[in-house]
Formats: structure tokens, C-alpha cells, sequence
């Protein structure tokens, strides 16, 4: 059996409960008294949190893939990638840049869960793992062609 406490006056400008007396002198147990206390939430206040921590952790999740691309060189990667596997060396000759740097990227792209690799002998092959993510590509340039139609209108008015 849990211990039993005993309800005592609490003031309102520290609870945020209203200012009562006299209290009857009854006793609770446990999560009873920290609710009244409201030092723990009622029911609907921990769902109410789940849900929104569950939002908030997909929306993080979203950015984690969105900052894994935040990059030319990632962009580029993603594209080539897109056409047919290819493997460090193949990657490190088109960016020209040295192996260390193009290995970091893919890193961040793995990570990321865009791409994916497979050993083959010395050479590792890196691939698109979710094609879904040239959707996005189509969607920045969507972006692209829409904000240069709105600067050409303003050049026109002016």
C-alpha cells in the first residue's frame, strides 16, 4: 500500500489552484495527491503532450533529411546517384574534390537514410535508397521558376 499524505493549504500564486481555507482533512494516496497538487498532469494534458511531442519529433525528423541535401555538393551527389550507382572514386572525380570530402557527404546522405551503400571488393557503391526524394527536386524548382516569374512581373511594372 502507498503512503498517505496529508492535503495542506496551498496558496494560489504558487499553484495556480484556487486559495481555499479550510480544507477537509481527507487523505490521498500517491498520484492522487500530485494531481492535486498539479504537480502531475491530468489525462488529457499527457496525451495532449504525446501528441505533441510525437508532431514535434516528426517535424525534426524532416529537417534532419531536409539539412542532409542543405548542400550543392549533397545536391549533386543525389543527382548523379539518381541516374545510376556509382562508387567514391566515380563521385570524388565529378565533384573534384578529394576522397575525405565526398566520403564525408555520403556520410551525411547514408545518415540520413537517402542513400544507401554496398561493398563490392575494395570499392563501395552508393545508391538513391528512396527515389521519392527527386519529388523534392521538382519541388524546389517549382519554387524556382515561380519566384523568377514573380521578379520578371516586377521588372515589367517598373
Amino acid at each position: 500500500m502507498g503512503l498517505l499524505f496529508r492535503r495542506e493549504p496551498i496558496d494560489r500564486k504558487i499553484t495556480g489552484r484556487p486559495q481555499l481555507r479550510e480544507w477537509p482533512k481527507i487523505f490521498l494516496r500517491g498520484v492522487d495527491i500530485l494531481r492535486y497538487l498539479a504537480i502531475l498532469p491530468n489525462d488529457q494534458e499527457i496525451q495532449e503532450a504525446l501528441l505533441n511531442s510525437a508532431r514535434r519529433a516528426r517535424f525534426e525528423a524532416r529537417a534532419k533529411i531536409i539539412k542532409a541535401m542543405a548542400h550543392p555538393t549533397r545536391l549533386f551527389i543525389v543527382d548523379e546517384l539518381s541516374r545510376q550507382e556509382r562508387c567514391v572514386q566515380e563521385l570524388t572525380e565529378m565533384v573534384g574534390a578529394d576522397t575525405s570530402t565526398v566520403s564525408k557527404h555520403l556520410s551525411v546522405l547514408k545518415a540520413a537514410g537517402i542513400i544507401e551503400d554496398e561493398k563490392r571488393g575494395a570499392q563501395v557503391y552508393y545508391s538513391l535508397r528512396v527515389p521519392c526524394v527527386l519529388n523534392f527536386f521538382g519541388c524546389v524548382e517549382a519554387v524556382l521558376e515561380s519566384k523568377a516569374k514573380e521578379q520578371m512581373q516586377l521588372l515589367r511594372k517598373t
